[in-house]
């Protein structure tokens, strides 16, 4: 069994990648790189940190010590696996968002089965999942273009609007809501309608 990580970042295109330093294995027991060589796997809990797997590129992830010069990012929540991304609504100001999967066998394939999703703050001070700052989900205070699309405030032009509230309703928007955007059916996604007010 080898432990992989989807990442998606916002509502885009997911990658996989697997960790198969672990050959097949009936049983459940896993490992995972480590800068002190392979280690058993254990699940993620708030507060632990990650970063880059140089074995396997810079998109794939794995679970480092914080004071490891290599950790990028601190779990801020855990949550549940979905097999429908957009259903995962990780909290304000995380910066992306790594869902965990396992996969039995060695395989370069990608796929598996995902256990649980790690919502992740950069230790930088780059912080694109900020309200407003123009990346990670959408939430209340970001900006977003007449086709529904994120961008950074700091960029919003006179035709653009600030997120006031994501319902699924049009009369469920606050006040100060002067064009609720409906967008498309998605399933799992916990909202149908931005409200949208002057930037």
């Amino acid at each position: 069994m080898s432990l992989g990580v989807v990442i998606a970042l916002g509502f885009g295109a997911s990658q996989v990648f697997d960790d198969d330093t672990s050959g097949p294995s009936a049983s459940p027991s896993a490992s995972s790189s480590s800068s002190g060589g392979d280690v058993k796997a254990r699940n993620w809990s708030k507060g632990d940190c990650g970063g880059p797997d140089p074995e396997k590129g810079s998109a794939s992830y794995r679970m480092i010590d914080c004071d490891d010069s290599g950790a990028t990012f601190e779990a801020l929540e855990i949550m549940d696996a979905s097999i429908m991304p957009e259903s995962i609504q990780c909290p304000a100001g995380t910066d992306l968002i790594i869902e965990v999967s396992i996969s039995y066998g060695r395989s370069n394939s990608g796929g598996g089965i995902p256990t649980e999703t790690v919502c992740g703050r950069n230790l930088s001070g780059d912080h694109p999942g900020d309200a407003g700052a123009g990346g990670g989900q959408l939430v209340k205070g970001d900006c977003v273009d007449d086709r529904a699309q994120e961008i950074a405030c700091a960029s919003a032009g006179s035709s653009d609007l600030k997120v006031l509230g994501l319902v699924k309703k049009k009369a469920e928007c606050p006040s100060g809501t002067t064009e609720p955007m409906e967008l498309l059916f998605a399933i799992g996604r916990p909202y149908d309608v931005i409200c949208g007010g002057k930037v």
